[in-house]
């Protein structure tokens, strides 16, 4: 029989048996993509049950090569790191203790990458995807070398940034987030003192998370460690390069960040706005570090005539109709589509399943371009000035707005539940 494992360049390492085989691009694609099934016959389906079919486009989701890139990226941060984090190693166990090893180990490059992009172009959404792609978030292993029993491995971590920017508040988001992974409560005493000093339950943080090897950290919302500079002053721009610098609001903790991926060996993985990068950059002396496994840029779909768009995810997203007399995909709806949304992926799925709750509330059975243009003046009436300033291409326009769209906040939670009743 042949040696299965006979290429794997990680055999033998116990940190990578719980990530799965190595996939090529194509499995990559195929486990990130997810189309919804589409109802056979809507002949005798009620409005009002219609509808209910049509919410599931919102799991409707088709990975573009920049997520297979990032995906690959993601894996092989965490892998090559774990090659180095060897705990059949004892110079390994020095690094997680903090003690200096004799002889003196091995120095592991630090493993950064960047994913920028503005609101709803589907970073978050990417990402999340790839990690979750994942067998495991938590592995327990029920032995683990130099180790009496088990022990436990947590694969990868996602927090926001939350919006406050400050250490304290970032050290209980992730001491959170670690507890709800691995389904404990390591760090409850920790978050419940009246008292806290936020750069201390940093590092608390990070020495559990060293030594159960977190694989890869994700943090999101980066543009939420500075302050932006009011709408005021950024209405004065005369052009995109003269933008106000942002500033930090805690540089204590962008100096924690850069030691935990050159001394704690932890993996980081940093997305955000075009702003929040941009700051996060200028404000490293060790900017390399941030992006030395990739950077990775996620945009709109720029026309009507863009293959990726038309073919790879108007074409696919076209079938997802319900009613009885579906609109046929032509160039004429490509370009209403692009024109009400500016391309934003989330936006284009927005307007999909607003246009066809205004069909469903008409109840002819039948999906017009009249419908699209209703629901962009109604449903998403409160993005249509951001999409205007951001098809302008008009940087003292765009300047007006902090990342030209709404958060998945109040605006989207208001959206999506007046769009799912009739």
């Amino acid at each position: 029989m042949p040696d299965t494992h006979a290429n794997d360049p990680y055999h033998g390492n116990i940190l990578t048996a719980g990530l799965g085989p190595l996939r090529s691009r194509l499995e990559v694609m195929q486990q990130l993509m997810e189309r919804p099934k589409v109802p056979k016959s809507l002949a005798g389906i009620a409005p009002h049950v219609a509808l209910h079919h049509l919410m599931s486009v919102r799991d409707f989701h088709i990975p573009s090569i920049e997520e297979c890139r990032l995906h690959e990226t993601i894996d092989l941060m965490m892998r090559q790191n774990y090659r180095y984090l060897d705990p059949v190693s004892a110079q390994t166990w020095s690094t997680i203790s903090g003690e200096p090893s004799r002889p003196k180990r091995r120095q592991a490059p630090g493993y950064g990458a960047a994913v920028e992009g503005i609101s709803g172009t589907g970073k978050t959404e990417a990402i999340r995807r790839c990690l979750e792609s994942y067998p495991y978030q938590v592995v327990h292993h029920e032995a683990f070398p130099r180790l009496q029993g088990g022990h436990r491995q947590v694969v990868w971590l996602s927090v926001e940034v939350p919006a406050s920017g400050r250490s304290v508040d970032l050290a209980v988001a992730l001491m959170r987030a670690w507890d709800k992974a691995t389904g404990g409560s390591r760090f409850a005493t920790s978050i419940q003192k009246e008292r806290r000093d936020g750069m201390k339950m940093l590092d608390e943080w990070q020495q559990v998370a060293s030594a159960h090897f977190l694989g890869i950290l994700h943090l999101d919302e980066i543009q939420n460690f500075f302050k932006l500079a009011a709408l005021k002053k950024r209405g004065k721009r005369s052009g995109l390069g003269d933008a106000p610098e942002l500033s930090i609001v805690e540089d204590q903790v962008l100096k924690w960040i850069l030691t935990l991926i050159n001394t704690w060996q932890v993996p980081l993985l940093v997305s955000g706005t075009p702003d929040g990068i941009g700051a996060l950059t200028r404000r490293l002396s060790n900017t390399e570090r941030i992006v030395t496994s990739g950077y990775h840029p996620f945009h709109h779909f720029d026309s009507a005539s863009d293959p990726e768009f038309r073919k790879h995810f108007l074409d696919k997203l076209g079938p997802y109709q319900y009613v009885s007399k579906k609109l046929p995909v032509t160039d004429e709806l490509a370009v209403l589509v692009i024109e009400l949304t500016g391309g934003i992926q989330r936006l284009v799925i927005a307007l999909w399943i607003a246009a066809q709750r205004v069909a469903l509330e008409r109840n002819s059975g039948e999906l017009r371009l009249d419908d699209f243009k209703k629901a962009a003046a109604t449903f998403l009436a409160p993005v249509a000035p951001a999409v205007a300033a951001f098809r302008s291409k008009d940087p003292a326009r765009m300047s007006k707005y902090e990342d030209l769209l709404p958060r998945d906040g109040a605006f989207w939670a208001q959206f999506w539940s007046s769009v799912s009743r009739v």
